[in-house]
């Protein structure tokens, strides 16, 4: 495999793993960047634009990052914070009067970002036509009734958090999230990421598909699931299966109308250099722009939520809207912030290092916050660094 672009000295590792991420890992298409102290120091590329086809991944090529966007869409909220324009502390239903409905008057718009809100799932699935329609997803998580006690527990909102941060972020601002990002975020960093992909940048965007690692052997690792894990997710009334059937049927990653619509949790598209410049202006100045300043970074990073998952069933950590680094999402080191995407892709940012990454791929594969091909990457980086 001819893996395009550049690394500087020192960062070779990262290369090495990611032409091995394809003879080894089952990768078909797919990009890694790294910056360090603002500064990019691996941007690389390899592999087919699309997953089932032959053309080559071009410099620009973007893809579907799936729960990846989360990292960014959190952003939003934090920084309207940052501007007081939202506090973290009041109700949501201060911003969204109809979502006090049916015991969530207590909810707050930190738990929206730590995943403690209680509405990981539906009574009824909507359609994918109804959730590119922009009304129907927030109003049916206001309706809903919670799962749990607001605030007493945390269980990942995998599909919900579109339409909790997409309403509360029009609500306040009375902008999209997707429109917000492109004003306040990608459009002054310079960042091919969006919510709600425009009609002429479609040409860039790869097709996604679900592929098989391979198995054991050769090098590779390849993790089961413990079966507490497996069961929740093959059980239909289980909240797991549950909080990822909140769609139902699934919709087409790759139709141009899913990629139109504004999804926040799962409907980013994005360039590997987008997602790691996003983080590293995060945490440090990049070309003359920063995002957070350092208190917010500070609630960016402070664990919200730990332990045993409601969803994932498996122990995870949340900052206000991003994933800690910890045995169920490993990231850089201890205080890494970040949100992988289910299948594969993967962005964060490590303040203590001045490390930011960003991972995207073409091939889905089974697993939700651990793939066994970011994962090398993120190896490769923590050696160099």
């Amino acid at each position: 495999m001819d893996a395009q672009g550049t690394v500087a000295a020192g960062f070779e590792p990262v290369k090495d793993a990611f032409v091995r991420n394809f003879g080894q890992r089952g990768e078909r298409g797919a990009a890694v960047a790294v910056y360090r102290h603002g500064h990019k120091v691996v941007d690389l590329w390899a592999g087919t634009r699309d997953v089932d086809g032959t053309e080559p991944w071009a410099v620009d090529t973007a893809q579907v990052v799936r729960s990846a966007t989360k990292g960014v869409a959190a952003a939003v909220p934090l920084l309207l914070h940052q501007r007081g324009q939202i506090d973290l502390d009041a109700p949501v239903a201060t911003y969204w009067p109809e979502f006090k409905a049916n015991g969530k008057e207590r909810v707050l718009v930190r738990h929206l970002l730590s995943h403690r809100a209680g509405v990981p799932a539906l009574d009824r699935p909507l359609t994918p036509a109804e959730v590119i329609d922009g009304v129907s997803g927030p109003r049916a998580v206001a309706a809903q009734e919670p799962a749990w006690e607001p605030g007493t527990d945390h269980g990942y909102h995998a599909q919900t958090y579109s339409w909790l941060i997409g309403e509360l972020v029009k609500r306040v601002t009375g902008r999209t999230v997707g429109r917000w990002i492109a004003e306040e975020i990608a459009r002054p960093l310079g960042l091919d990421f969006w919510v709600g992909l425009p009609a002429d940048e479609a040409h860039r965007v790869g097709r996604v598909g679900p592929v098989e690692a391979p198995p054991p052997g050769g090098g590779t690792l390849r993790l089961r699931p413990k079966r507490s894990v497996s069961e929740a997710y093959a059980d239909p009334a289980s909240l797991t299966r549950r909080a990822f059937g909140a769609i139902d049927p699934l919709a087409d990653e790759n139709d141009p109308a899913y990629r139109a619509a504004e999804l926040p949790a799962s409907g980013g598209i994005s360039t590997a250099r987008a997602l790691a410049r996003c983080y590293a202006a995060m945490i440090g100045e990049v070309d003359g722009h920063r995002l957070f300043a350092p208190a917010t970074l500070t609630l960016a990073r402070t664990e919200e939520s730990a332990g045993p998952d409601r969803v994932l069933v498996v122990g995870t950590r949340f900052g206000l809207g991003f994933m800690l680094h910890g045995s169920g999402a490993p990231l850089l080191a201890p205080g890494s912030f970040g949100h992988p995407g289910r299948g594969g892709s993967l962005g964060f940012a490590d303040p203590e290092s001045g490390i930011a990454f960003g991972y995207v791929t073409n091939g889905l594969q089974k697993g939700v916050t651990a793939d066994p091909r970011a994962q090398a990457l993120v190896a490769a980086v923590r050696s160099a660094a």
